[in-house]
């Protein structure tokens, strides 16, 4: 049984293999015919126990472009809402023959307890658990990355790559961190104290708390949402406050290199990490990154369940 669940489960030469299958399915978009036959036959269940847009819909995207057949599970207005845990809702899946699972869940280690687990035979993929590890997002991320500022050895070496914002609840953030890294960029946390997790000192990244320092060096500027509905306490004084020191507006955007380009995972508040002259600017990446998406989550797919056995050996 292969999966995707976490970056680290991924050394740099499985990671750029990941990006590069990504490159050529990515021509695929191109074509006047956006389908391959690569996974007739095959099931995809998206399984999403929190709501989602941009994720649930790019890899059902992702599938169909592979010829694949999908389910969408939603936990509102399912057994799941009536009290049905995760191990019935497995077997439920494993009944319909599904050959790879995606999973969303608010539980950290959720997938991996599925990966783990008995129920599943087919593979399972983290579409985003908790506030532990998005890993598709990060790939996608690299991916973007890459095409407009990668080298010539098609790593990101010598880069440097800050991530702004709520790091604290961020799944996002710790995923990118560990591929970003892994793939030889530099990385630099920038956040208010309250923002940061417990720990993150012993992450592969640099700590700043001063956004205008270090904003002239970096080669991408990627935005954090504000999870507000993750917080149960007060960790800013007040959102104009947090914008003021944290936010990426106009005057800011004046400090960039030339050639560096603004991110964000999405969804955004406007107005709060970001205002919408920064994020509808030429230097804006934000609407590719959703389409480079489907394109990396097809890589995924691919290499798990149409690949050769030498190919499958990318992802464990």
């Amino acid at each position: 049984m292969r999966h995707l669940l976490s970056i680290s489960d991924l050394d740099k030469t499985q990671a750029l293999s990941i990006l590069d299958t990504a490159l050529e399915l990515a021509r695929i978009s191109d074509a006047p015919v956006k389908k391959l036959p690569t996974l007739r036959g095959r099931t995809i269940v998206n399984l999403f126990y929190e709501d989602s847009t941009r994720t649930r819909i790019s890899f059902e995207a992702a599938a169909k472009r592979l010829s694949a057949d999908v389910i969408n599970f939603s936990a509102k207005g399912s057994s799941v809402s009536k009290g049905e845990s995760l191990k019935d809702t497995a077997q439920t899946l494993q009944a319909m023959g599904a050959d790879a699972v995606i999973i969303r869940h608010s539980a950290s280690g959720a997938p991996r307890w599925l990966a783990d687990s008995e129920w599943i035979s087919g593979s399972v993929i983290n579409a985003g658990d908790g506030t532990h590890e998005h890993p598709t997002q990060a790939l996608l991320d690299a991916f973007t990355i890459r095409k407009h500022l990668g080298s010539s050895t098609g790593d990101l070496q010598g880069l440097h790559i800050g991530i702004v914002g709520d790091i604290l609840h961020s799944r996002v953030a710790r995923s990118n961190v560990l591929l970003l890294s892994l793939l030889g960029a530099q990385v630099s946390l920038i956040a208010p104290p309250t923002l940061l997790p417990v720990g993150v000192e012993s992450w592969p990244a640099k700590i700043s708390y001063d956004f205008d320092s270090v904003l002239p060096h970096l080669d991408a500027v990627m935005m954090l949402r504000v999870q507000q509905e993750r917080m149960q306490d007060l960790f800013f004084p007040t959102a104009r406050e947090y914008s003021h020191f944290f936010g990426l507006n106009r005057d800011r955007m004046a400090l960039m290199k030339k050639s560096a380009i603004i991110m964000h995972p999405g969804p955004m508040n406007r107005g709060l990490e970001i205002t919408a002259e920064c994020a509808d600017s030429a230097r804006s990446v934000i609407v590719e990154q959703v389409a480079n998406g489907v394109s990396v989550r097809m890589a995924v797919l691919y290499l798990l369940l149409a690949g050769s056995t030498q190919e499958q050996g990318v992802l464990q």
